[in-house]
């Protein structure tokens, strides 16, 4: 660039000089036009490093830039607005309707995205007609070329690139290369250019995935695998034509073959199962009478619980420490009648919060699943309701769906609503309402309604952890929810899109990292799109089989499976242990029924994870 910096027009038109070049007087200019759009009528919040152009006209009711994101010469935003960090929308871009860009959206100049519409009904002039606005959604990492026009509706997904001149009518998944008008995908991002396609094309493969759900619905039974090519052995596809094998990496390396593979599951099942009694007695305490996840930690209600989901796994029986009634007085004293939470041993009953589960979660929310799922191994249930929960109404639960930290906690959020589900299940199991007339619905109509259509997800990425959070909040969710309830979740596509971009992440799943928190937060959802669609299944096959190789390899003779290692402290550590155990047992059971190989484990879970819908009578 040849102009002058003091020349104001420069970084009007090249706002990414700005933080280099400016002087001091141009900075504190740009600190005023900023001023002058926070102090104006509309809701506005601008990021670190932000950069509005003066001569764009920017007269917005919302307007949200993340860090070092800009608006440029000319530009024309109105309306609402909402961009992520480091998003760019160009000289002569109108952004205006309801628009939101992820992070690392780059809009090219003389672009429109146009998040609204006018109706065309032939008994009203134009000028006259009804204003509609569906909104426009951009994912993370988008390039949209120079001229180009995105109508209201679209959702454009991540990683997605738009052409030049393209008029983009329709979504478009991501990793998607589009141009043309109206805009078609081209290829994979991901394909190197010119690369030899598969046969048919991406047409193909759009058919076969369509194809493959048609008319089937929703399978009674969660657990049988959706694509007959699954069943047929592990080297079929779910299109029915030859895969690359169990083996095969993401990153085109092997692991096992599948003969090898088998083999291994049997042999690791067998041992298991006789090394599982020894294991049980490792956590147990005859003088207090109770479980220790492991040897020097204290007795807890969870690790009874674990002991009792290990023992129905690996043995077909309940542990041997106690005899059958035992157990099930022992869980059954646990529950306040007041309000049906159990608290952990040697603390008070916890206070319900509004819409019934305590503020802060803990123990008492979790203790409704694993103590209730315990039980019904033991053929037996909680005594009481859970009083908490059949007392909430619509409204309250509503407002506490969303005061919930999706944002920055979305994990949280997530064991929130598959603790409280949870507890609607067991009441309405027990022959009474789940909660409150119209509670139950307005949770899934809650759900639908604000899950994103671009991830499938509740919830945001963070810059500390990327995607874990969002992720594992979606399996704690939909356990309770969907899974539980036997109900299909919604955008089961971006759902894959997302968590596979996930699974890539180095930082939870490099080699050493993994745990069985991230691996299960993985595998499970995967595990459920997939009865819905063969979206990626080969990738999905090719990550499941390479951990469940390292998992396999991970159990401790007579002691079972650490938990493995976790940067914030929780969980308990690469110790192996009866949460490990139990955790990993479930993890392999899945990782292998994506592969089609689950018979060889000569186990079912029955209990927190298991396949099938939870059902509404005994047994």
């Amino acid at each position: 660039m040849n102009q002058p910096a003091h020349d104001d027009s420069l970084f009007d038109h090249c706002p990414w000089l700005f933080a280099e070049r400016a002087s001091d007087g141009q900075r504190a200019a740009q600190e005023e036009r900023q001023r002058r759009l926070l102090a104006g009528p509309g809701e506005v919040s601008l990021g670190e490093g932000c950069f509005v152009a003066r001569t764009a006209a920017v007269h917005p009711d919302v307007l949200h830039l993340g860090d070092r994101s800009y608006i440029a010469a000319h530009a024309y935003v109105t309306d609402a607005i909402r961009a992520g960090a480091d998003c760019t929308i160009n000289p002569f871009t109108v952004v205006r309707g309801t628009v939101t860009l992820g992070d690392g959206v780059r809009i090219g100049a003389h672009s429109s995205l146009l998040g609204f519409n006018h109706g065309s009904a032939p008994d009203l002039p134009v000028h006259q007609q009804p204003v509609t606005s569906r909104g426009i959604t951009v994912g993370d990492d988008v390039w949209i070329g120079s001229q180009v026009v995105v109508v209201d509706g679209v959702t454009i997904g991540d990683h997605c690139v738009i052409g030049a001149g393209a008029v983009v009518t329709k979504d478009l998944p991501a990793w998607s290369v589009a141009a043309g008008n109206p805009a078609r995908r081209i290829r994979d991002r991901r394909e190197p250019r010119g690369a030899k396609r598969s046969p048919g094309g991406e047409a193909a493969r759009t058919r076969r995935a369509a194809g493959a759900d048609a008319g089937t619905g929703w399978p009674a039974g969660m657990g049988a695998p959706a694509r007959a090519g699954w069943s047929a052995g592990v080297g079929a596809s779910a299109g029915g034509g030859p895969s690359a094998g169990v083996g095969a990496s993401v990153g085109g390396g092997r692991s096992a073959e599948p003969d090898a593979l088998t083999e291994a599951l049997s042999a690791f099942a067998g041992s298991a199962r006789a090394q599982a009694a020894g294991l049980l007695e490792r956590c147990w305490r005859p003088a207090t009478g109770r479980y220790v996840d492991r040897p020097g930690a204290e007795p807890t209600v969870r690790a009874h619980c674990d002991a009792v989901e290990i023992a129905d796994l690996l043995l077909g029986d309940v542990p041997p420490q106690l005899p059958a009634a035992e157990h099930v007085e022992r869980l059954r004293a646990l529950q306040d009648p007041a309000t049906g939470l159990v608290p952990e041993y040697g603390a008070a009953s916890p206070l319900p919060g509004p819409a019934g589960l305590p503020e802060d979660g803990g123990a008492a929310a979790y203790h409704v699943l694993c103590v209730g799922y315990a039980l019904d191994l033991l053929g037996s249930s909680f005594a009481h309701p859970v009083h908490a929960v059949r007392t909430t109404t619509a409204d309250r639960l509503v407002r506490r769906l969303g005061a919930l930290p999706w944002h920055d906690r979305a994990w949280h959020a997530g064991a929130w609503v598959d603790s409280w589900a949870t507890a609607a299940h067991w009441n309405r199991r027990a022959g009474g309402e789940a909660a409150a007339p119209g509670a139950l619905e307005a949770l899934f109509g809650w759900l639908h309604t604000h899950v994103d259509p671009w991830t499938g997800m509740w919830g945001s990425p963070t810059g500390e952890a990327g995607r874990l959070q969002m992720v594992n909040g979606y399996y704690r969710l939909t356990r309770g929810s969907f899974a539980q309830f036997g109900l299909p979740v919604p955008y089961a596509e971006r759902v894959i899109d997302t968590v596979l971009d996930h699974a890539r992440d180095p930082r939870h799943f490099a080699p050493g990292r993994e745990n069985a928190c991230n691996v299960l937060d993985v595998i499970h959802p995967l595990w459920l799109c997939a009865r819905q669609t063969a979206h990626r299944s080969e990738e999905t096959r090719s990550w499941a089989a390479n951990q469940l190789t390292a998992a396999l390899r991970r159990w401790h003779t007579d002691q079972g499976f650490g938990f493995g290692p976790a940067p914030d402290g929780s969980g308990p550590g690469r110790e192996p242990g009866l949460q490990g155990t139990e955790m990993w047992l479930a993890i392999i059971w899945l990782l292998a029924d994506v592969l089609g190989v689950a018979d060889m484990l000569g186990y079912r879970p029955r209990g927190i994870h298991r396949p099938e819908p939870a059902p509404l009578t005994q047994g």
